[in-house]
Protein backbone atom coordinates (compact mmCIF):
# COMPACT_ATOMS: atom_id res chain seq x y z
CA UNK A 1 0.00 0.00 0.00
CA UNK A 2 1.27 3.48 -1.08
CA UNK A 3 0.44 6.79 0.50
CA UNK A 4 0.96 10.13 -1.79
CA UNK A 5 3.27 7.80 -3.71
CA UNK A 6 5.42 6.62 -0.77
CA UNK A 7 5.17 2.91 0.29
CA UNK A 8 3.08 3.28 4.02
CA UNK A 9 5.42 2.12 6.56
CA UNK A 10 7.82 4.56 4.72
CA UNK A 11 5.28 7.54 5.40
CA UNK A 12 4.65 6.83 8.64
CA UNK A 13 8.42 6.61 9.48
CA UNK A 14 8.16 9.84 8.15
CA UNK A 15 5.49 11.03 10.28
CA UNK A 16 6.94 9.33 13.14
CA UNK A 17 10.08 11.42 12.90
CA UNK A 18 7.79 15.16 12.18
CA UNK A 19 6.48 14.03 15.17
CA UNK A 20 9.64 14.28 16.93
CA UNK A 21 10.45 17.38 15.94
CA UNK A 22 7.48 18.51 16.61
CA UNK A 23 8.21 17.43 20.57
CA UNK A 24 11.66 18.95 20.08
CA UNK A 25 10.42 22.00 19.23
CA UNK A 26 7.45 22.22 22.00
CA UNK A 27 10.75 21.22 24.11
CA UNK A 28 12.73 24.31 23.28
CA UNK A 29 9.10 26.31 23.72
CA UNK A 30 8.91 25.76 27.17
CA UNK A 31 11.98 25.30 28.31
CA UNK A 32 12.19 29.21 27.12
CA UNK A 33 9.64 30.13 28.82
CA UNK A 34 10.51 28.74 32.12
CA UNK A 35 13.99 29.97 32.27
CA UNK A 36 13.57 33.48 30.30
CA UNK A 37 17.19 34.36 31.52
CA UNK A 38 18.68 31.31 29.77
CA UNK A 39 19.82 31.41 26.13
CA UNK A 40 18.51 29.23 23.55
CA UNK A 41 19.22 30.04 20.51
CA UNK A 42 21.57 27.55 19.51
CA UNK A 43 19.01 24.85 20.61
CA UNK A 44 16.78 27.15 17.73
CA UNK A 45 18.55 27.34 15.41
CA UNK A 46 19.61 23.47 15.56
CA UNK A 47 16.36 22.69 15.82
CA UNK A 48 15.02 25.01 12.68
CA UNK A 49 17.69 23.37 11.01
CA UNK A 50 16.53 19.73 11.31
CA UNK A 51 12.71 20.69 10.28
CA UNK A 52 14.66 22.06 6.80
CA UNK A 53 16.78 19.02 6.48
CA UNK A 54 14.12 17.18 6.91
CA UNK A 55 11.88 18.86 4.56
CA UNK A 56 14.49 18.55 2.05
CA UNK A 57 15.45 14.74 2.52
CA UNK A 58 11.69 13.62 2.50
CA UNK A 59 10.79 15.56 -0.84
CA UNK A 60 13.52 14.69 -2.52
CA UNK A 61 13.14 11.20 -1.59
CA UNK A 62 9.23 11.48 -2.78
CA UNK A 63 9.73 13.43 -5.69
CA UNK A 64 12.01 10.56 -7.66
CA UNK A 65 14.68 8.09 -7.39
CA UNK A 66 16.44 10.60 -10.17
CA UNK A 67 15.92 13.45 -8.01
CA UNK A 68 16.90 12.27 -4.79
CA UNK A 69 20.17 10.51 -6.61
CA UNK A 70 21.29 13.99 -8.06
CA UNK A 71 20.54 15.15 -4.90
CA UNK A 72 23.14 12.79 -2.78
CA UNK A 73 25.36 13.91 -5.54
CA UNK A 74 25.26 17.68 -4.79
CA UNK A 75 25.59 16.45 -1.35
CA UNK A 76 28.52 14.92 -2.03
CA UNK A 77 29.99 18.08 -4.15
CA UNK A 78 29.42 19.66 -1.36
CA UNK A 79 30.90 17.89 1.14
CA UNK A 80 34.14 17.32 -0.63
CA UNK A 81 34.42 21.20 -1.47
CA UNK A 82 33.96 21.96 2.48
CA UNK A 83 36.67 19.02 2.96
CA UNK A 84 39.60 20.65 0.71
CA UNK A 85 38.43 23.97 2.02
CA UNK A 86 39.71 23.09 5.66
CA UNK A 87 42.44 21.24 4.33
CA UNK A 88 45.29 23.09 3.14
CA UNK A 89 46.44 22.04 -0.21
CA UNK A 90 48.96 22.64 -2.60
CA UNK A 91 48.65 25.37 -5.18
CA UNK A 92 49.52 22.96 -8.18
CA UNK A 93 46.56 20.10 -6.93
CA UNK A 94 44.27 22.26 -8.23
CA UNK A 95 44.51 20.83 -11.73
CA UNK A 96 44.31 17.52 -9.71
CA UNK A 97 41.31 18.32 -7.80
CA UNK A 98 39.28 19.39 -10.76
CA UNK A 99 39.55 15.48 -11.24
CA UNK A 100 38.30 14.78 -8.22
CA UNK A 101 35.35 16.58 -8.45
CA UNK A 102 34.95 15.08 -11.87
CA UNK A 103 34.54 11.99 -10.01
CA UNK A 104 31.29 13.05 -8.28
CA UNK A 105 29.21 12.42 -11.26
CA UNK A 106 30.53 9.56 -12.80
CA UNK A 107 29.85 7.74 -9.48
CA UNK A 108 26.67 8.60 -9.16
CA UNK A 109 25.91 7.94 -12.61
CA UNK A 110 27.43 4.41 -12.19
CA UNK A 111 24.36 4.32 -9.18
CA UNK A 112 21.62 5.60 -11.22
CA UNK A 113 22.41 2.84 -13.97
CA UNK A 114 22.31 0.48 -11.12
CA UNK A 115 25.78 -0.82 -12.53
CA UNK A 116 27.16 -2.57 -8.99
CA UNK A 117 30.61 -3.76 -10.66
CA UNK A 118 31.47 0.01 -11.81
CA UNK A 119 30.11 1.55 -8.79
CA UNK A 120 31.89 -0.85 -6.49
CA UNK A 121 35.42 0.09 -7.93
CA UNK A 122 35.53 2.96 -9.61
CA UNK A 123 36.67 5.01 -6.62
CA UNK A 124 38.65 2.63 -5.00
CA UNK A 125 40.69 1.65 -7.65
CA UNK A 126 40.38 3.71 -11.14
CA UNK A 127 40.29 6.82 -8.97
CA UNK A 128 42.48 5.62 -6.80
CA UNK A 129 45.27 4.85 -9.65
CA UNK A 130 44.22 8.08 -11.94
CA UNK A 131 44.54 11.08 -9.16
CA UNK A 132 48.93 10.17 -8.41
CA UNK A 133 49.47 9.73 -12.15
CA UNK A 134 47.85 13.11 -12.98
CA UNK A 135 49.94 14.87 -10.26
CA UNK A 136 52.93 13.39 -11.36
CA UNK A 137 52.26 14.67 -15.00
CA UNK A 138 52.04 18.13 -12.76
CA UNK A 139 55.41 17.83 -11.89
CA UNK A 140 55.61 19.14 -8.69
CA UNK A 141 57.27 16.24 -6.00
CA UNK A 142 57.32 18.77 -3.06
CA UNK A 143 54.74 17.35 -0.34
CA UNK A 144 53.24 14.74 -2.84
CA UNK A 145 52.92 12.18 -0.11
CA UNK A 146 50.75 13.79 1.63
CA UNK A 147 48.24 15.63 -0.94
CA UNK A 148 48.14 12.10 -2.33
CA UNK A 149 46.60 11.24 0.81
CA UNK A 150 44.66 14.21 1.42
CA UNK A 151 42.82 13.60 -2.12
CA UNK A 152 42.37 10.04 -1.78
CA UNK A 153 40.99 9.70 1.50
CA UNK A 154 38.83 13.11 0.60
CA UNK A 155 37.39 11.24 -2.05
CA UNK A 156 36.64 8.30 -0.38
CA UNK A 157 34.66 9.58 2.23
CA UNK A 158 32.88 12.37 0.59
CA UNK A 159 32.23 10.45 -2.79
CA UNK A 160 32.37 7.14 -2.38
CA UNK A 161 31.08 6.56 1.60
CA UNK A 162 28.16 9.07 0.34
CA UNK A 163 27.02 7.21 -2.48
CA UNK A 164 26.15 4.59 -1.10
CA UNK A 165 23.15 6.03 0.50
CA UNK A 166 21.67 6.43 -3.49
CA UNK A 167 22.86 2.60 -3.96
CA UNK A 168 20.38 2.16 -1.52
CA UNK A 169 17.38 3.49 -3.71
CA UNK A 170 18.51 0.77 -6.70
CA UNK A 171 18.19 -2.37 -4.76
CA UNK A 172 15.54 -4.31 -5.39
CA UNK A 173 12.57 -4.22 -3.16
CA UNK A 174 12.11 -7.13 -0.76
CA UNK A 175 9.76 -5.08 1.57
CA UNK A 176 7.13 -3.68 -0.53
CA UNK A 177 5.72 -1.76 2.43
CA UNK A 178 9.08 0.37 2.87
CA UNK A 179 10.48 0.40 -0.24
CA UNK A 180 13.68 1.57 -1.19
CA UNK A 181 12.86 4.94 0.53
CA UNK A 182 12.83 2.92 3.95
CA UNK A 183 16.26 1.51 3.72
CA UNK A 184 17.44 5.36 3.41
CA UNK A 185 15.26 6.55 5.92
CA UNK A 186 16.72 3.32 8.41
CA UNK A 187 20.06 4.27 7.49
CA UNK A 188 19.86 8.02 7.98
CA UNK A 189 17.73 7.86 11.13
CA UNK A 190 19.95 5.35 13.47
CA UNK A 191 22.37 6.99 12.21
CA UNK A 192 21.11 10.82 13.85
CA UNK A 193 19.68 8.62 16.60
CA UNK A 194 22.27 7.06 17.85
CA UNK A 195 24.29 10.41 17.94
CA UNK A 196 21.66 11.80 19.98
CA UNK A 197 20.82 8.30 22.36
CA UNK A 198 25.08 8.43 22.91
CA UNK A 199 25.12 12.69 23.89
CA UNK A 200 21.80 11.41 26.06
CA UNK A 201 22.92 8.41 28.34
CA UNK A 202 26.63 10.68 28.22
CA UNK A 203 25.12 13.56 30.01
CA UNK A 204 22.67 11.73 32.63
CA UNK A 205 25.46 9.12 33.40
CA UNK A 206 29.33 10.06 31.89
CA UNK A 207 31.89 9.70 34.19
CA UNK A 208 34.60 7.73 32.42
CA UNK A 209 35.90 9.35 29.36
CA UNK A 210 36.78 7.05 26.45
CA UNK A 211 39.04 9.67 24.11
CA UNK A 212 39.23 12.69 26.41
CA UNK A 213 42.60 13.93 23.68
CA UNK A 214 39.96 13.58 20.75
CA UNK A 215 36.98 13.98 22.06
CA UNK A 216 36.45 15.18 25.77
CA UNK A 217 32.88 14.94 25.95
CA UNK A 218 32.62 11.29 24.79
CA UNK A 219 32.40 8.87 27.42
CA UNK A 220 32.07 4.94 28.17
CA UNK A 221 28.66 5.53 29.57
CA UNK A 222 27.17 7.86 26.66
CA UNK A 223 28.99 4.98 24.07
CA UNK A 224 27.68 2.10 25.70
CA UNK A 225 24.37 3.18 26.68
CA UNK A 226 24.00 4.63 23.46
CA UNK A 227 24.61 1.29 21.46
CA UNK A 228 22.77 -0.49 23.12
CA UNK A 229 19.47 1.57 22.94
CA UNK A 230 20.47 1.71 18.93
CA UNK A 231 20.64 -1.79 18.65
CA UNK A 232 17.58 -2.44 20.21
CA UNK A 233 15.40 0.10 18.20
CA UNK A 234 16.99 -1.15 14.98
CA UNK A 235 16.31 -3.98 15.95
CA UNK A 236 12.65 -3.50 16.09
CA UNK A 237 12.18 -1.10 13.28
CA UNK A 238 14.01 -3.16 10.59
CA UNK A 239 11.81 -5.38 9.90
CA UNK A 240 9.23 -2.41 8.85
CA UNK A 241 11.93 -0.72 7.02
CA UNK A 242 14.03 -3.31 5.61
CA UNK A 243 14.47 -6.90 4.19
CA UNK A 244 16.23 -7.31 7.16
CA UNK A 245 14.57 -9.54 10.27
CA UNK A 246 15.16 -8.72 14.27
CA UNK A 247 17.88 -10.59 14.83
CA UNK A 248 19.68 -8.67 11.66
CA UNK A 249 18.33 -5.83 12.62
CA UNK A 250 20.27 -6.40 16.06
CA UNK A 251 23.57 -6.37 13.91
CA UNK A 252 22.28 -3.58 11.77
CA UNK A 253 21.89 -1.68 15.20
CA UNK A 254 25.69 -2.58 15.97
CA UNK A 255 27.36 -1.98 13.18
CA UNK A 256 25.28 1.72 13.35
CA UNK A 257 26.37 2.14 16.49
CA UNK A 258 29.64 1.44 16.78
CA UNK A 259 30.52 3.34 12.89
CA UNK A 260 28.55 6.50 14.12
CA UNK A 261 30.81 6.73 16.77
CA UNK A 262 34.16 6.20 14.87
CA UNK A 263 33.11 8.38 12.22
CA UNK A 264 32.36 11.57 14.58
CA UNK A 265 35.59 10.81 16.47
CA UNK A 266 37.84 10.48 13.25
CA UNK A 267 35.88 13.79 11.67
CA UNK A 268 36.83 15.57 15.24
CA UNK A 269 39.86 14.45 14.61
CA UNK A 270 40.27 16.30 11.58
CA UNK A 271 38.79 19.80 13.04
CA UNK A 272 41.49 19.19 16.16
CA UNK A 273 44.43 18.76 14.03
CA UNK A 274 43.04 21.88 12.01
CA UNK A 275 42.46 24.02 15.63
CA UNK A 276 38.88 25.29 13.95
CA UNK A 277 35.57 23.87 15.89
CA UNK A 278 33.23 23.52 12.45
CA UNK A 279 34.01 22.69 9.67
CA UNK A 280 31.70 25.16 7.82
CA UNK A 281 28.48 27.46 8.73
CA UNK A 282 26.29 26.64 6.16
CA UNK A 283 23.84 24.67 8.75
CA UNK A 284 22.97 27.13 11.32
CA UNK A 285 23.08 25.57 14.89
CA UNK A 286 25.45 22.74 13.11
CA UNK A 287 28.20 23.86 11.69
CA UNK A 288 29.26 22.50 8.17
CA UNK A 289 28.42 19.73 6.60
CA UNK A 290 30.68 17.66 7.37
CA UNK A 291 29.50 18.34 11.11
CA UNK A 292 26.06 16.91 9.72
CA UNK A 293 27.94 13.91 8.14
CA UNK A 294 30.41 12.88 9.93
CA UNK A 295 28.62 9.76 11.37
CA UNK A 296 26.61 8.46 7.86
CA UNK A 297 30.00 8.64 6.02
CA UNK A 298 31.37 5.55 8.19
CA UNK A 299 27.53 3.95 8.97
CA UNK A 300 26.64 4.26 5.09
CA UNK A 301 28.99 1.86 3.27
CA UNK A 302 29.17 -0.48 6.41
CA UNK A 303 25.64 -0.54 6.24
CA UNK A 304 24.88 -1.08 2.85
CA UNK A 305 27.34 -4.10 2.62
CA UNK A 306 25.71 -5.90 5.64
CA UNK A 307 22.44 -5.34 4.46
CA UNK A 308 23.86 -6.51 0.38
CA UNK A 309 25.37 -9.33 2.07
CA UNK A 310 22.25 -10.73 3.89
CA UNK A 311 18.99 -9.73 1.38
CA UNK A 312 20.92 -9.55 -2.02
Amino acid sequence: MTLFNIPSNSFYAMLAVVGLLLSATSIRLVLAAKHPDKDYTELRLRIQSWWWIIALLFFVLAASRTTAIVFFGFLSFLALKEFLSIVPTRLTDRRVIFWAYLAIPVQYYWVAMGWYGLFIIFIPVYVFLFLPMRMVLIGDTTGFIRSAGILHWAVMLMVFAISHIAYLLILPVKNAEAGAIGLVLFLLFMTQFNDVCQYIWGKLLGKHKIIPKVSPNKTWEGFIGGLLTITVCAGFVAPLLTPLSFVQGLGAGVIIGLAGFVGDVVLSSVKRDLKIKDSGSLIPGHGGILDRLDSVIYTAPLFFHYLYYLAY
